[in-house]
């Protein structure tokens, strides 16, 4: 309870009002009490001093004779009824007294036997004593004992005057009550008037530190009444301002945080983040996609356990040994895949290095591509140069003579010219290519029968397979309309049936088929010559790629018709696939979409 600021503001109100009353308390009846015992003692001296009563007394010269006169003197004396007044001579023999004050003449037995002997040796005492009633009560009382003698003489007796003080400290008793309860009333408004004061001071502070509690849970709609312009008012004004401004911060914190997820989730790079314990703490999908892991690695192994096992030189420890800066590139190759690994240093607060971010990037299509295109500059410069050397070499030995012989000039020039042609083949094949590429071909596209036009590109090829003795048949729909550029479409046609006469041996039978499906045209084009090795058709499409080289070229194919061909029917939307096996024979399939496009 007294943990509360509630409580220590009543409390701090409270001690000081307490601790006031109580020094007030004691110093007024200390001063009250004083008062009133000087009172009676300065009463008590003036009935004795020799102005008084004694005076009365002093002038008869032998007490215990004159003790009647005494009597009557001390009984025409005005005193209270609280007083009294005893006449006792040298030998403690009371020979006078008020009506009130008892019967007993032994003064020692009845009064106080110092006071006694001091006024007998001509002092005055006075001193307070409790008295014992003859109803068995005890009373307070104030004695004072005066020398009876004349300026010069001896004592002749003394006169002891005694006051009940009863009255007195009933009063007494009656004020400390009195300030006693004044003190709890004073203690009760003051708990009182705290409770509020506290209450009104730490409710407005309760309501901050609930909604701050709430604040801390994650709710930041809170908002705290401002109910004064104290500095409560002004603590209510600062927290509804830090409670917008951290809203706004958290709000700000959360977009660029979901911000930040999503591109690490959806980044093409992978990424793996870990510290200097070797603990992996994040890794994003492509990543895990790429090195084949799954939640329970990243929680469960450590970083050294899953890259270590691709590359040695990517352990946290080699880092450090190695790379001053823990700035550094690497390759993993993981099953046919070949990845790049950047790795860079990320810092903590104080500017350390706490860990270790590595991008991953999947190098495998480019290292393809770039194998790719030092393989076709290698074929390029192999099919030029073959041509090239053969021209040179006829040529040569034109030079060296042969002129003068015809017949030898003859076939030497037809050599050439042949492996001119070859070469003209080739660089128009590869100026299409590139026009291809980058989208520079020239179209022509109109709605076309593709059943008419397939028909006339078998007529075409016919007197080729009728060379070979093939069977050249064909079969389709009355009518499949497709919006394509016909010649174009036709050099797929005439390149395909090219490459199926060339590649079916003699007495060999090659079907074209043309139909069609809801949403495209279909061309089937089906030999059963000698087929292609399942392991090459993935890479028909390459440019001059050839599954038997020598022999390709012995039949003067460039090798780059099928992706000319490819290129062709993607630039119509449209697809081409090759099913075959070894031995048995191939099928072309060419699909070209029938609705109509715009031009």
């Amino acid at each position: 309870m007294f943990k509360s600021i509630r409580w220590k503001f009543i409390t701090i109100y409270f001690l000081p009002v307490y601790i006031a009353m109580l020094i007030i308390g004691v110093f007024i009846i200390q001063e009250f009490q004083q008062y009133h015992l000087d009172t009676v003692s300065e009463n008590l001296t003036n009935l004795g001093r020799r102005e008084g009563l004694i005076q009365t007394i002093v002038r008869f010269k032998d007490l215990n004779e004159s003790k009647q006169e005494i009597q009557k003197n001390i009984d025409q004396w005005p005193t209270g009824l609280k007083e009294e007044i005893f006449v006792v001579n040298r030998d403690f023999k009371i020979i006078a007294r008020s009506k009130n004050s008892g019967t007993n003449d032994n003064a020692i037995e009845v009064l106080d036997y110092e006071l006694l002997i001091d006024a007998r040796n001509g002092h005055i005492g006075e001193k307070d004593i409790i008295i014992n009633t003859r109803q068995g009560r005890q009373i307070t009382t104030k004695n004072m004992a005066f020398p009876i003698q004349n300026e010069g003489e001896a004592v002749k007796g003394i006169l002891y005057i005694r006051a009940d003080l009863s009255d007195i400290y009933k009063t007494l008793d009656k004020s400390k009550w009195i300030l006693t309860k004044a003190t709890f009333l004073a203690l009760a408004i003051t708990v009182i008037l705290g409770y509020l004061i506290a209450r009104s001071i730490t409710e407005p502070i309760i309501d901050v530190t609930v909604k701050a509690a709430k604040m801390a849970k994650g709710d930041f709609n809170q908002f705290v009444e401002v109910k004064s312009d104290d500095e409560i008012g002004q603590l209510a004004e600062m927290f509804n301002y830090a409670r917008e401004k951290l809203n706004i911060t958290l709000s700000e914190i959360s977009s660029e945080k979901s911000k930040l997820e999503t591109i690490l989730s959806y980044m093409a790079d992978g990424l793996i983040a870990v510290n200097n314990e070797g603990k992996i703490i994040h890794a994003n999908p492509t990543a895990m996609r790429m090195l084949d892991l799954s939640q329970e690695d990243i929680k469960n192994k450590p970083y050294d356990n899953i890259i270590g096992v691709f590359n040695e030189r990517l352990k946290i420890e080699f880092i450090e040994e190695n790379s001053k800066d823990w700035i550094g590139s690497e390759i993993i190759r993981f099953k046919d895949c070949i990845f790049h690994a950047n790795y860079a240093p990320f810092k903590d607060e104080k500017g350390e290095k706490a860990g270790i971010v590595m991008v991953i990037q999947d190098i495998t299509e480019r290292q393809k591509l770039d194998n790719m295109r030092k393989e076709f500059v290698a074929n390029v410069s192999h099919e030029l140069k073959t041509p090239l050397t053969s021209i040179k070499s006829y040529t040569e030995t034109l030079l060296d003579g042969a002129l003068d012989d015809k017949e030898i000039t003859k076939h030497f020039l037809g050599v050439v010219k042949s492996e001119a042609d070859r070469m003209d083949r080739l660089v128009r094949d590869l100026l299409q290519l590139s026009r291809l590429d980058y989208k520079r071909e020239h179209w022509n596209k109109k709605e076309t029968n593709i059943v008419k036009l397939t028909e006339d590109s078998v007529l075409k090829m016919r007197i080729n397979a009728k060379n070979k003795n093939q069977t050249l048949s064909f079969k389709g729909e009355e009518r499949v309309i497709c919006f394509i550029d016909p010649d174009k479409i036709e050099q797929v046609i005439i390149n395909i049936l090219s490459n199926a006469i060339k590649y079916t041996p003699e007495n060999g039978e090659i079907k074209v088929l043309v139909e069609k499906d809801e949403f495209r045209g279909i061309i089937r084009i089906i030999d059963n010559g000698m087929g292609i090795p399942e392991k090459d058709i993935p890479r028909l499409f390459e440019r001059f790629y050839r599954v038997d080289k020598a022999r390709s070229r012995e039949l003067g194919g460039t090798g780059l018709g099928l992706s000319i061909a490819q290129q062709i029917v993607k630039a119509h939307e449209g697809e081409i696939n090759i099913k075959s096996k070894e031995g048995e024979g191939t099928e072309v399939i060419i699909k070209l979409p029938l609705k109509e496009k715009e031009v």
